[in-house]
């Protein structure tokens, strides 16, 4: 029983399309949960025990490896404190609060920008330009997540108003550019080493700001609303997400697999057409057609 699960781990672990599939996928399930929970769990609260969640329940099997990795992985500090800033402390936090103040229009609108930061960053920390073909998917595929989003409607664009939430996804979106672009840089560890490293110095650096959260007054509500909410931060968008977009990254590299980001707003509103019951239209079938193909080209050498 044990090798056959070996040898799919091993096959999953060395399929990146499907791994950032599965990371979009996790992480749209995070932004619906996370504008619904808004009021409800305060958002460093959130992001603190996210962490610390997907830190403790990573730890027993990542124990080995980060033993054998830890002498490396402080060898390389500064680049393991940034990693943990913008990848889990900034981006996180940053996020969460934005969703509490923007509309979910305007939250997909930004998302959709990711893959743009991602280049951006690549290209001022390193000097990696996009190619012409990872250019084209990039724009292609942004162009289904706006037919997704406006349903067709692009007049409907000049109507979007952006306030501070707007900005702070915003600026969750520039940290984890800067995280994604980082990550090839990363000493070469087992991904579980990397991943308890990086998810426990967010923590920590959310740490104070959730002490005094807690302090000022601004608490989750003691309910299985709470519960049910952080167990699914801490497993889906978290711990497995993560693991399979450094993965991803790793094979691929950033640049490649940014454009898998566009996918989330795909993942979206499937969600709102199979649970909220929002009925199909033309429009996510064309907006669907250009994501995937956006990302097919970006994706390929």
């Amino acid at each position: 029983m044990i090798a056959p699960l070996r040898q799919a781990f091993h096959w999953l672990a060395n399929q990146p399309y499907l791994l950032l599939s599965l990371t979009s996928l996790f992480w749209a399930g995070n932004i619906v949960l996370g504008r619904a929970v808004a009021g409800h769990i305060p958002p460093v609260t959130l992001s603190c025990v996210r962490w610390i969640g997907a830190m403790l329940l990573m730890l027993p099997v990542a124990w080995p490896h980060l033993r054998r990795d830890w002498r490396k992985l402080r060898g390389h500090w500064k680049l393991m404190v940034v990693l943990s800033a913008t990848g889990f402390a900034i981006n996180n936090v940053l996020s969460y609060w934005g969703l509490q103040y923007t509309q979910a229009l305007n939250a997909l609108l930004m998302q959709s920008s990711g893959p743009l930061f991602v280049a951006l960053w690549s290209l001022l920390l390193f000097g990696v330009r996009l190619t012409w073909m990872q250019a084209i998917g990039i724009g292609l595929s942004l162009l289904g997540v706006l037919t997704i989003i406006l349903r067709g409607d692009f007049a409907a664009l000049a109507q979007v108003e952006f306030n501070r939430g707007d900005l702070m996804v915003a600026g969750a979106l520039c940290a984890f550019g800067m995280y994604s672009a980082l990550m090839p840089k990363r000493p070469a560890t087992h991904p579980l080493s990397l991943i308890i490293v990086t998810t426990a110095g967010g923590a920590l650096l959310l740490l104070p700001l959730a002490i005094w959260e807690f302090a000022a007054g601004v608490r989750p509500s003691a309910d299985w609303v709470t519960i049910t909410s952080l167990a699914y931060v801490v497993i889906f968008p978290s711990a497995l997400a993560y693991l399979c977009f450094n993965r991803g990254v790793a094979l691929i590299g950033p640049n490649r697999s940014a454009p898998f980001l566009h996918l989330m707003p795909v993942f979206g509103s499937v969600m709102a057409i199979v649970l909220l019951g929002e009925k199909p239209e033309l429009f996510h079938l064309a907006g669907y057609a250009m994501v995937i193909a956006g990302v097919f080209i970006a994706a390929r050498r």
